[in-house]
């Protein structure tokens, strides 16, 4: 073999493998058949990571920033506290930091929720916590506040923590990529701990107690509602008839000797407006509260709502006493609204009412045939019952898949009518 052919067979059988083309010095083969000597297109670039893993990683950068401005904060609020604490100035020092730290929580609390993805409860308001009006008492509730004084422990711990999360998330970001997203997941865990251990409510005590002021103020919303429902139904109802029963019988006291027909007439028309007068007001009344309940109970007083019902209903009620009369009143406004409800938008044939006693708890059952698709989202009717029901520590179910049929399950407390 010569030396020129020797370099030719070389030449000929050096190439390169490239993914699953191999090339050659003047030309390539294509395994997958295309022969076309074009290589295929590249996928998609994309992400290496999840939206969530991105938003931890964020987390984590943020906690520096974040962590020094706490320990400033707090250190230099406390610092000066404790040094005056002999002074005048001292205390209510000490007390506004607290006040301070609490806000600081609350954007910790934030934080949180939108980038880890993590639900606290708010703490209930400091201001609602005291059960007197000024400034000594203010001051003493917040000295004694354990959401404050843990938020400033957060706020003391924070800020080794954050460097070091800071720069471990910097550097993996950098160099170590591959193992970010483990890291990141085990670095939030602990942020995740910290902030459920420091800055949620005291005790199950505070969140009830944040939960029932939250109640308080549905039950003043409802009352505030059913005062200026009550007014303007006087006003624009029996109110009106009576002030033109007024008119038409001064009208007929003038025309009495002088045309004794039209007087009569007169005074027909505003016996007419009486008897008018008198239903609005009896309406009204119902709608306040039924005399029937109070006379004869729920049996009865939802019997007749279930007659003026456009729909056929059965109630059965199995109570062997009567709760107290705030129970039963919600309990009768509850069935009845419901049965407003299965009247207007069911497009039901048939409707049941139940009624009956569970240990500490007067259950309520509504059952129809109809459309379904009843839902408690923000701004129906049904929302207003649950939270009617939940600002007495009741319970409200709905399940109406579409096509029907819908049961409505409510709870409530049972109270004995002597204690209530």
């Amino acid at each position: 073999m010569t030396a020129s052919s020797a370099a030719k067979s070389t030449s000929s059988n050096t190439g390169t493998i490239r993914g699953d083309k191999k090339y050659t010095n003047t030309s390539y083969s294509d395994d997958s058949g295309d022969g076309d000597g074009q290589l295929p297109p590249l996928p998609p670039a994309r992400f290496a990571f999840d939206a969530r893993t991105w938003k931890e990683v964020a987390h984590l950068l943020l906690n520096l920033p974040e962590a020094l401005l706490g320990f400033v904060y707090v250190s230099v609020w406390l610092y000066a506290g404790v040094l005056s604490s002999l002074t005048v100035i001292g205390l209510p020092l000490l007390a506004l930091g607290l006040t301070g730290a609490r806000a600081l929580g609350r954007v910790e609390r934030r934080r949180a929720r939108a980038l880890l993805g993590l639900h606290v409860e708010e703490p209930s308001p400091l201001a609602r916590q005291r059960r007197s009006h000024g400034f000594f008492p203010w001051m003493w509730s917040a000295l004694k506040d354990p959401v404050g004084w843990r938020t400033t422990l957060y706020g003391f711990i924070r800020l080794p923590w954050g460097v070091l999360t800071f720069a471990l998330t910097l550097c993996l970001l950098l160099v170590g990529w591959p193992f970010l997203g483990f890291a990141a997941r085990g670095m939030t865990n602990l942020d995740r701990a910290m902030v459920r251990g420091l800055l949620s409510p005291s005790s199950e005590l505070e969140r009830r107690i944040a939960e029932l002021e939250q109640d308080r103020g549905v039950v003043v919303d409802t009352a505030a509602a059913d005062l200026r429902r009550i007014e303007r139904d006087l006003h624009d109802g029996a109110q009106a008839r009576l002030v033109a029963l007024a008119m038409g019988l001064g009208l007929a006291k003038e025309k009495v000797l002088e045309d004794p027909e039209a007087a009569a007439r007169m005074v027909d028309e505003a016996h007419g407006e009486v008897k008018l007068a008198l239903q609005e007001l009896r309406d009204l009344a119902r709608g306040i509260h039924p005399a029937v309940l109070t006379d004869r109970g729920l049996d009865a007083a939802l019997s007749s709502v279930a007659a003026r019902c456009t729909v056929p209903v059965s109630v059965s009620v199995d109570l062997d006493e009567r709760p107290a009369p705030a129970i039963e009143g919600i309990a009768y406004f509850t069935v009845s609204e419901l049965l407003q409800n299965v009247s207007k938008h069911s497009r039901a044939r048939t409707a049941e009412v139940e009624l009956w006693r569970k240990g500490r708890r007067l259950l309520i059952q509504v059952r129809d045939d109809g459309r379904g698709g009843a839902s408690t989202a923000s701004g129906s009717g049904l929302a207003g019952l649950a939270e009617r029901l939940g600002s007495v520590d009741g319970l409200f179910a709905v399940e109406s898949p579409a096509g029907g049929p819908t049961i409505v399950t409510a709870e409530l407390p049972w109270r004995d009518r002597a204690a209530g």
